[in-house]
């Protein structure tokens, strides 16, 4: 595995970057402290749109809506995203850049705690991209999979936790160590379910990739 740091300096060094608002948006969030998805989970984003080419896509954490205009901006044309987000501070700057994209339209936002929203939802949805609490996408995971099309994607950021997930226990401070369970049960139930094919990328703060299988649908329709 590539983890040298200069490999990933290099690596960066080749990213062209985003359109003007969205890199203008990117700096101005870090800035601030508000987090936003890494470069490189950005240009797998990118990568996945473009051949995915989902055009019901559900996002789960909006924050001030930097990835969701990202895939607005990089994906079909013709897409709908449904984005969800409790946090009333920076509901209220999503809002802001959302009317100032010129990609309004094209986004559905629900202000409300994505537990009680999940199970309302109808779907299906081609993509879905998780980037919430992270100690609540176990509990989220049943309705996500109902949610997720046949050969749908999955993608859940920040599971690796800056390399903790793969420490005891004992060994994470004693107030992430909550996250840090749920988070390896995430990742287990994602890797063994039957109906999910499922890779961990060492991107970013570590990004998984779930694929839902067709055979899936046509069991249930059996």
């Amino acid at each position: 595995m590539i983890t040298d740091e200069r490999m990933r300096t290099y690596i960066r060094s080749l990213d062209e970057g985003n359109t003007p608002f969205l890199e203008e948006l990117y700096l101005k969030a870090k800035k601030e402290g508000v987090p936003v998805i890494r470069r490189d989970t950005q240009n797998v984003l990118k990568t996945i749109l473009k051949l995915k080419r989902a055009k019901n896509i559900l996002e789960v954490g909006t924050a001030v809506g930097f990835s969701t205009l990202l895939i607005c901006e990089y994906g079909p044309k013709d897409l709908h995203i449904t984005t969800i987000e409790n946090y009333e501070k920076r509901i209220a700057a999503a809002k802001q850049n959302f009317s100032a994209s010129g990609y309004k339209d094209r986004i559905t936002l629900i202000e409300a705690d994505a537990g009680e929203v999940l199970p309302k939802l109808s779907g299906p949805y081609d993509m879905i991209f998780m980037d919430a609490a992270k100690g609540q996408y176990i509990h989220w995971l049943a309705d996500v999979t109902r949610l997720l099309a046949p050969s749908g994607i999955l993608l859940s950021d920040n599971v690796l936790q800056e390399g903790d997930i793969i420490e005891s226990r004992y060994l994470v401070e004693r107030r992430n160590r909550t996250i840090h369970k749920r988070m390896r049960e995430y990742l287990t139930e994602l890797t063994h379910s039957p109906c999910l094919t499922t890779s961990i990328l060492c991107v970013g703060d570590g990004l998984s990739l779930s694929v839902k299988d067709e055979m899936e649908h046509n069991n249930e329709k059996a």
